[in-house]
């Protein structure tokens, strides 16, 4: 899929797998839902590959450079840009994604780096950071889904610098006051 995106056949599958067809057959009933598994798994090492290179500490300021180079990182796998290519509706549709197991995969995510945010209790520990997450999701989708960006260091750091200083006011209730 980081070349062919949702092109891959389940025969090229199974063949770089070393197992059969019928195997995928049985354990898959279609090759959406195995592009769809795939897709969920590479967004999860990604978001995890960010978290531990770029790990937050604890702050609103920590999570704001943490997730601005998660997106980052979403946007420049070369699966994004080989599902943009070989499909757009595919890509259209994830913009808006309400619900799905691509939208829980970072929902998930985002819920575990602002927990430490409010120490007792995370993100159901304060009723204005429950929908932070939907919230993150909704303005980071743009910046991270923009593969054709990739490249052009401008567009990539107007894209962050937008993306960052979108969260910093939603995190803004979060933020220590400087003295």
């Amino acid at each position: 899929m980081r070349t062919d995106g949702l092109d891959v056949s389940l025969t090229a599958i199974s063949r770089a797998c070393g197992t059969s067809r019928n195997f995928l057959y049985a354990n898959w009933k279609s090759a959406s839902a195995l592009h769809l598994l795939a897709l969920g798994a590479e967004l999860a090492n990604t978001l995890d590959l960010t978290l531990r290179r770029h790990p937050g500490d604890g702050t609103a300021a920590g999570v704001t450079r943490h997730l601005t180079q998660a997106v980052r990182a979403v946007r420049r796998h070369p699966t994004t840009a080989a599902v943009a290519r070989s499909s757009r509706a595919a890509m259209a549709a994830a913009h808006t994604a309400p619900d799905g197991p691509l939208v829980r995969v970072v929902t998930e995510h985002l819920s575990d780096v602002l927990h430490p945010l409010v120490p007792h209790g995370g993100i159901w520990g304060d009723p204005a950071l429950r929908s932070l997450p939907w919230k993150i999701l909704w303005i980071a989708r743009p910046a991270a889904l923009c593969p054709e960006a990739v490249g052009d260091q401008e567009r990539e750091d107007t894209l962050d610098g937008a993306f960052a200083e979108l969260l910093r006011d939603l995190l803004a209730p979060w933020t220590a006051p400087t003295r």
